[in-house]
């Protein structure tokens, strides 16, 4: 046998009743890219940098000497450095690398050269650039493969990198006397105990993250029960009103069917929780969540964002790059503010809707995608389409459900609760004493429109917890527009007020705005001195609004 007689036709078996796949004669996987990146950040969010690199080293380095031994009693070799050769040709037929022809062998003194590594790219995309060589795991695999072949152990180390911003990425095989002493830290990656001293130091850090964040969550919910203990809260949506009830309820049921959602509503009602709800109560809430605002980014940028690129495709793309769509392959990706993007990206996003395939720029091929789409926008779709500026196809290939959140001025049973589960939450962050809110802050809560919706009450919340100095938040710890808000008729529970209390509610509020001043709140009010005062003597109140005014 010799290396360049090796194909997937002769090396891959199938065998999709049984549910095996063999590769070389071994039992093989095959594992997403993505996933593996996935698996990266995991190792190096929770277990840092080093113990992640000895990790995946060791693991490669494990692979390789396997793979080495499997094949050198599958096939007949005309000899040993055939042998070793193969490694590099096997690894590139499983997709790991592609190799620059002339340079297959790391232990040759222009050693070998990696034109397109999974992992420089899988680094880039969950970390960007680093400063060092990243392709740990295949160093690995290359060392375990050679060190078998030859009969000692060989040290495979990157000197350039695509992750770096190289053009290739470049190893070269070395014992360990021939290393030195110049690479002697990279060296120790594949050494056992420094395996077991990094993740010793790594768990020890681990546990002690894990013990502060435990006594924070306890006592953020004792402070939420205190606040919020009649609040269903899935993912932070509070729904005490029928209206959230309503949206929530659909939220779940269209999760169970892999149908594409738009979801509307005024800017800062909390669409993104919505969809976030939808993707946790799906099948793919194992997947990636991936969101994306698609107004803030330029319709160059965008496209790159979405689809990816191939290196050289536009200056400055220095290596391939999977795009957002790429990355959420087996979860759900929201593309937010879509009603602002162009008509040129309304039509390629129409073609990915429909063939679910992408095709990154600068290449002509295209690729499967399995992602669950989901949109939001505060732009009125329908009219868009009406005045030409949206693509009505594209329209009802995202409309297929749609998920109307109501403004916050619409659903006021959900104002107080909302409030105090902001308010703990800000009080936590912040380590203050503050634990509620006075009666008048509360009442005042309920007058205020809320422009800004659910967003602007949690901005609120926190300005309040900033400047209070009690330990509840009073009238005066509210912003001035709050404040200065006027009732609002609200229907409760479903009993509806007489009229003459919501008109004496709102005189008094009037007069409250005015500090009492009559003359100026009959004017505003359009109406005589005379009817204020005798509306206020009628209440009981004209003594005191009179005291007040003296």
């Amino acid at each position: 046998m010799r290396v360049e007689d090796l194909h997937h036709e002769e090396l891959l078996e199938l065998d999709p009743d049984g549910g095996v796949i063999r590769f070389a004669g071994q039992r093989a996987l095959l594992l997403d890219a993505v996933a593996m990146g996935l698996l990266r950040h995991y190792l190096v969010e929770n277990f840092g940098l080093t113990a992640a690199r000895a990790v995946l080293t060791q693991f490669g380095f494990a692979h390789g000497w396997r793979m080495a031994e499997a094949v050198r009693g599958q096939f007949q070799w005309a000899n040993d450095e055939q042998w070793r050769l193969a490694g590099p040709r096997l690894y590139t037929l499983e997709g790991l690398f592609r190799i620059q022809p002339g340079s297959e062998d790391p232990l040759s003194k222009k050693g070998m050269m990696l034109l397109a590594s999974y992992e420089a790219e899988q680094h880039l995309l969950h970390f960007g650039r680093p400063d060092s060589a990243v392709c740990w795991t295949i160093c690995g695999l290359m060392s375990g493969y050679v060190s078998h072949t030859a009969g000692k152990e060989i040290y495979v180390l990157e000197d350039r990198c695509l992750g770096e911003g190289h053009a290739a990425c470049h190893l070269l095989g070395r014992s360990r006397e021939e290393w030195g002493e110049d690479r002697v830290d990279e060296l120790a990656f594949f050494e056992s105990g420094h395996l077991a001293a990094c993740l010793d130091v790594s768990l020890t850090r681990v546990t002690e993250t894990l013990k502060a964040a435990e006594e924070k969550l306890r006592a953020h919910r004792r402070a939420l029960v205190q606040v919020v203990s009649d609040v269903e809260e899935p993912l932070g949506i509070v729904a005490k009103s029928p209206q959230m009830q309503h949206v929530i309820d659909l939220a779940r049921r269209v999760a169970k069917v892999d149908a594409t959602v738009l979801i509307t509503g005024e800017s800062g009602v909390g669409k993104e929780r919505v969809a976030r709800l939808v993707h946790e109560e799906s099948t793919r809430a194992v997947g990636p969540f991936i969101a994306v605002n698609c107004g803030a980014i330029t319709e160059t940028l965008l496209e790159s964002e979405l689809f990816g690129h191939a290196r050289g495709a536009f200056t400055g793309a220095a290596s391939d790059r999977p795009g957002l769509f790429e990355a959420a392959n087996g979860g759900t990706i929201l593309l937010d503010e879509i009603g602002d993007i162009s008509p040129g990206m309304q039509v390629k996003l129409l073609r990915v809707l429909q063939e679910r395939e992408v095709r990154r720029i600068g290449e002509n091929k295209s690729r499967q995608i399995d992602v669950r789409v989901l949109a939001a926008t505060n732009r009125d779709l329908g009219q868009r389409v009406s005045e030409e500026r949206f693509r009505q196809d594209l329209y009802y290939r995202l409309r297929v459900v749609e998920i109307l959140v109501p403004p916050l001025r619409e659903r006021r049973d959900d104002v107080l609760p909302l409030a105090r589960l902001m308010l703990a939450d800000a009080a936590m962050r912040m380590e203050s004493e503050i634990s509620g809110l006075t009666p008048g802050a509360a009442d005042q809560l309920l007058r205020y429109d809320w422009p800004g919706n659910v967003r602007e009450l949690e901005n609120a919340m926190e300005r309040a917890v900033a400047l209070g100095t009690g330990n509840r938040v009073g009238l005066e710890d509210l912003a001035e527009e709050i404040r200065r808000a006027f009732p609002k008729p609200v229907i409760s529970g479903g009993t509806v007020q007489p009229l003459r209390a919501i008109e004496k509610e709102y005189i008094l509020a009037a007069l409250e705005q005015n500090s009492g001043n009559q003359t100026r709140t009959a004017e505003q009010l359009q109406i005589g001195s005379a009817t204020l005062y005798r509306k206020l003597k009628s209440w009981g109140l004209v003594q005191a609004k009179r005291a007040d005014q003296g």
